[in-house]
């Protein structure tokens, strides 16, 4: 998790872990659900949200400061993850008002629900 802005290394990984990379990716998505890949998406997308939510930097640096080599890219991935454009999700000026460790787990995206936010928003005129 600290290591959330260097590029990912399965091989590295995987020999850490004494396995082949594919043994290492298939065991990481039976323990935490998805794969090493995409659980890298997801922890960068939460600190993108958090600068997002607490500083004035622009979006740019912050797409690069959290690891992603690519702006449309980020755009994209934030936006699956959750559900709304990281303007969007600035705009919309979200206010912590508990306690960090409570409302990081709160807020963690949930692709599931970003799908089916955007299949409701897709349905209702």
């Amino acid at each position: 998790d600290r290591a959330y802005a260097q590029p990912l290394d399965i091989s590295r990984l995987a020999e850490v872990a004494h396995v082949s990379d594919a043994h290492f990716i298939r065991t990481f998505h039976a323990t935490f659900g998805e794969t090493p890949h995409r659980y890298l998406q997801r922890r960068r997308v939460e600190r993108a949200m958090f600068l997002l939510r607490e500083s004035q930097r622009n979006i740019t640096n912050i797409c690069l400061d959290v690891g992603f080599t690519s702006l449309g890219t980020f755009s994209r991935t934030f936006s699956d993850i959750v559900g709304e454009s990281p303007t969007d999700y600035r705009a919309r000026g979200y206010v912590m008002a508990a306690p960090t460790c409570f409302t990081m787990a709160w807020m963690r995206p949930s692709q599931e629900r970003a799908v089916l936010e955007k299949r409701a928003a897709a349905i209702s005129p």
